[in-house]
């Protein structure tokens, strides 16, 4: 008989790509959930796992039962859910992923009231911007910025229509003053944001007849988009931010949106999750509370 244990211990096992890390998930040795694998394989009459001392990897057999496993697991949860009751008594662990200054700034004060309000749930925020993957990290949900193309991901719109804006503080406005026109970003410092190693110094803007791409340059370049956000607060140049993480700093006149009239780049907001099964109550209340939160901010952008 399959051990539910076993089946769990396969599907971070998967996750995870190790035996060793998925182990101290569950306070185990790395032998010990090597041979859960191996009583999992003998049940099931198939070898889940192709392993070398350098590597393991899901064999075919192992990526057609994974989604079967993680259905299952799924299927126990709601059913306990289920017998639980009503959504005023959540319990269980919620693992979340979000932007830097997203999640900072706006998430974790409506963290804080979900929690209070559902005192059984154990949250875990992770707050960076590296791209979460909600398959492999240990993550039950994510929250992104910019169109979700994947089809092996299910995505539920929380800021459809937030876009890019132009921000600088009135100090450095006064200094340097307001640029005219694209083209004049030129004779601007632009705060620039790191990604991968890479540089976003291409800023993207749309018009009827296409995109139209501006070069910008900069002294100060991060991998990390609230220091950015904090630079042009502070007046070191001109940053092109989600309206979102700016929304506040612009109506407590900490920061002036330049060239209004022009759209910024679309950089819609969405709730990512690997399966639609994994939408649980906590899931479902949190997107709604979230999608609720935005929704004035999104207004006050038009």
């Amino acid at each position: 008989m399959i051990r539910l244990d076993d089946l769990a211990l396969f599907v971070r096992t998967a996750a995870l790509g190790s035996f060793s890390r998925a182990a101290r998930e569950v306070n185990l040795l790395p032998g010990q959930a090597s041979a859960a694998i191996g009583r999992l394989e003998r049940e099931l009459d198939i070898r889940l796992f192709a392993r070398s001392t350098r590597s393991l990897r899901l064999t075919e057999e192992g990526k057609r039962y994974l989604p079967f496993a993680q259905d299952a697991l799924q299927a126990l949860r709601d059913g306990v859910d289920g017998i639980r009751g009503d959504a005023g008594a959540l319990s269980g662990t919620l693992q979340i992923a979000a932007p830097s200054d997203f999640g900072r700034n706006l998430l974790l004060p409506w963290i804080s009231e979900f929690r209070r309000d559902h005192p059984g749930l154990d949250i875990q925020l992770l707050v960076s911007d590296q791209v979460a993957d909600v398959f492999r990290d240990p993550v039950d949900i994510a929250l992104r910025y910019g169109q979700i193309d994947d089809a092996s991901y299910v995505a539920l719109p929380v800021a459809p229509d937030n876009r890019r804006v132009l921000v600088a503080s009135p100090d450095y406005i006064a200094r340097h003053g307001r640029p005219a026109s694209l083209d004049a970003l030129a004779d601007h410092n632009c705060l620039q944001y790191r990604l991968r190693g890479r540089a976003y110094d291409r800023w993207s803007f749309p018009f009827e007849d296409g995109a139209r791409i501006v070069q910008v340059t900069g002294c100060l370049v991060s991998d990390d988009a609230e220091v950015v956000r904090r630079w042009a607060v502070a007046g070191e140049g001109i940053a092109y931010k989600s309206w979102l993480d700016v929304s506040a700093d612009v109506a407590q006149a900490r920061l002036e949106v330049l060239l209004p009239e022009l759209p910024g780049e679309p950089t819609p907001l969405s709730l990512v999750c690997p399966h639609r099964r994994q939408f649980s109550p906590a899931v479902k209340l949190l997107h709604a509370l979230v999608k609720a939160r935005c929704e004035p901010l999104a207004r006050e952008s038009n």
